[in-house]
């Protein structure tokens, strides 16, 4: 059988030949933090969201522990009918736009039909339709109220009811890469001139469905995950979500708006090696990056640090490692590879968008954050993962990546 190698990834044109695209506003709704200031403040200190699931029973799985938010009541920001016709994850994915939005200042601003969504969606309210099935398999009647969340595009549907905005309505949905690639999606969309501004990012919630998948492979820590330690098991699930505001720079100086950052370039590319094993040499995670760089015309030595897909499974996590040396070559020791799933757990479809805001907030922090629950170091890991606490950097340029299943990869350029 002949085997055809992958060509490079999508978006070839530097992003110097395009407008710059800003982020003007932050919304972010996790374990982590319920909101931009309060995730801030946990990322800055490295505190962890994993601990233990009461969402529903986790009593079968070997696994038992994750980020799960805690303490939410949906009528603390929905009216009670609000709140019976959205899932979790809408619910989440209406609270955090709604803070990005409400950061940035755009709907004041632009025509409600000049702002589109762009979103990454997971399992969306897949955690109803469960409920809908305990119902109906106990013979009762489910409620049909129960599935209305079922269709990942349903989050995106009602942040534009929530909102008012009329533009652009996408829904992403490639597993672990999903809302990383909404966010340069979101950003080639303004800067072809579709939009002028775009509320990126996604939304995602435990349910029995992926927790009981994710426990099946064999990919969930017992103990909450260790990303590139030696020991490691594995992934710890959470939920969450995290959007941005992206418009054209020159647009958003004009209006007076705060600029965060810049979405500088991203890629996108397909390894077609194996539904859920990353391709183990590292050379298609290489390849994406650097394309992702070209795109955003910046150099291998501008980029301060890399925030990892870092998911704490064994092979993931070499994989990237690798990847990290054929992009830095001898600088790879000098550029730290991070992974922030320790202290949010991984949100699947929302993970891309959370690592994002993540990543901005870190670099207007002036710091690189820590990768929490050193275990130990794997010789087959050994680059600077900043194990041991946040460090203050003056780095003005991150990667960030989101590797996913069915070899869905992603990295986007952010910088300040």
């Amino acid at each position: 059988m002949l085997h055809v190698r992958k060509t490079a990834a999508i978006a070839t044109k530097s992003m110097m030949e395009r407008k710059r695209i800003a982020i003007t506003g932050l919304g972010i709704f996790s374990a982590a933090g319920k909101d931009v200031p309060s995730f801030t403040d946990a990322l800055l200190k490295g505190r962890s969201a994993i601990g233990p699931i009461d969402l529903f029973d986790v009593g079968p799985f070997a696994a038992g522990i994750g980020a799960q938010v805690h303490g939410f009541d949906p009528l603390d920001h929905f009216t009670a009918k609000q709140a019976k016709k959205l899932s979790r994850a809408d619910q989440f994915g209406v609270i955090a736009a709604g803070e990005a939005l409400d950061n940035s200042g755009v709907c004041g601003c632009y025509s409600p039909y000049d702002i589109g969504i762009s979103m990454g969606a997971g399992a969306a309210g897949m955690l109803q339709a469960e409920e809908w099935l305990k119902e109906t398999l106990a013979g009762k009647k489910g409620k049909p109220s129960l599935l209305r969340g079922l269709l990942p595009d349903r989050t995106s549907m009602a942040i534009a009811v929530a909102y008012n905005l009329g533009g652009y309505l996408g829904s992403i949905t490639t597993a672990c890469s999903s809302s990383a690639t909404a966010i340069g999606w979101g950003a080639d969309l303004i800067a072809t001139g579709r939009l002028k501004a775009a509320v990126c990012g996604g939304s995602d919630c435990l349910s029995i469905l992926t927790f009981a998948g994710f426990n099946s492979l064999r990919v969930v820590d017992a103990e909450p995950c260790a990303p590139f330690s030696l020991g490691r098991q594995g992934i710890s699930l959470g939920e969450g979500a995290a959007f941005l505001v992206l418009e054209d720079e020159e647009s958003a100086i004009r209006r007076g708006a705060r600029v965060y950052g810049h979405v500088l370039g991203y890629a996108v590319a397909g390894e077609a090696y194996h539904m859920t094993a990353p391709e183990p040499s590292g050379a298609d995670a290489a390849r994406v990056m650097t394309a992702a760089m070209n795109q955003a015309g910046v150099s291998v030595d501008e980029v301060g640090w890399v925030n990892a897909h870092g998911t704490g499974t064994p092979l993931n996590d070499v994989v990237e490692t690798k990847a990290m040396k054929l992009v830095f070559g001898n600088r790879a020791m000098g550029v730290p590879l991070v992974s922030t799933k320790a202290l949010t757990g991984h949100c699947l479809g929302a993970a891309g968008a959370i690592e994002a805001l993540a990543t901005v907030i870190a670099l207007n922090e002036g710091v690189i954050p820590q990768t929490l629950n050193f275990r130990g170091a794997d010789p087959d890991c050994d680059l600077d993962y900043r194990h041991p606490g946040a460090k203050q950097s003056a780095a003005k340029v991150a990667l960030s990546n989101s590797f996913a299943f069915g070899g869905n990869i992603t990295s986007l350029v952010l910088g300040i």
